[in-house]
């Protein structure tokens, strides 16, 4: 059962900016950038169901931060069916990250009063999504779907839509000033924040110092 409602989901990504989007299939490793990412500010963590057991993972990864990592708000993203949701509730993430707008997922997650953060390429698909009862949307790729130039300009006609880009994010100022000033209610970032360098060579103090600096960077041009 989740620990954290859907509102506390929504505020506490607002407040943080920067959400560590993460999978490996060691569980030692998942749990030392949790506590990386957690030493650095984030209290927002997307698990991604990317490889095989996945769900197995989560489960004994949620269970330490729950006992170690108190403050934490665990989810999981790349769910894309009512069936994984369903999963994942019942392991207890706290949110749904999903690459695609499904209904189904919504009833799911509703049902629980859960938050859920689909992912939207139009102004059609984000209203629909709002319909549905997500609170914050995600854009998937990020850069693709139109950059924070697509943010912008989907402000001026949705100025209470909350939006989460993903792909595309990096911790460098530059491109989060950009993301933040056109008005993202947070980011999302994977690879470019857990480096393959910093899990190579267990950089974890490199990564807790990472992430405090994106924070503040966010922090900084958060409107």
């Amino acid at each position: 059962m989740a620990q954290f409602t859907r509102i506390e989901v929504a505020l506490t990504m607002k407040e943080t900016g920067i959400v560590p989007v993460f999978y490996h299939s060691d569980l030692e490793v998942c749990k030392q950038v949790a506590k990386a990412c957690y030493e650095g500010g984030v209290r927002v963590f997307e698990f991604t169901n990317r490889g095989d057991f996945a769900h197995e993972v989560f489960r004994e990864l949620n269970r330490y931060v729950s006992d170690a990592l108190p403050e934490m708000i665990m989810g999981v993203g790349s769910v894309v069916d009512g069936g994984t949701t369903s999963l994942y509730l019942q392991l207890g993430a706290n949110f749904i990250v999903s690459p695609i707008l499904n209904p189904e997922m919504a009833k799911v997650c509703n049902r629980r009063k859960v938050a859920w953060s689909p992912g939207c390429g139009s102004l059609s698909e984000i209203s629909y999504a709002e319909e549905l009862g997500a609170e914050v949307v995600k854009i998937f790729p990020g850069s693709q779907v139109g950059g924070p130039s697509f943010i912008k300009a989907v402000k001026g006609p949705f100025p209470w839509t909350s939006i989460m880009p993903t792909g595309g994010v990096t911790p460098a100022e530059e491109n989060l000033k950009a993301w933040f000033e056109a008005g993202a209610h947070c980011v999302g970032m994977g690879s470019q924040l857990i480096t393959k360098e910093i899990l190579a060579e267990n950089k974890y103090s490199a990564l807790a110092e990472k992430v405090s600096e994106a924070i503040a960077i966010a922090k900084k041009y958060k409107t």
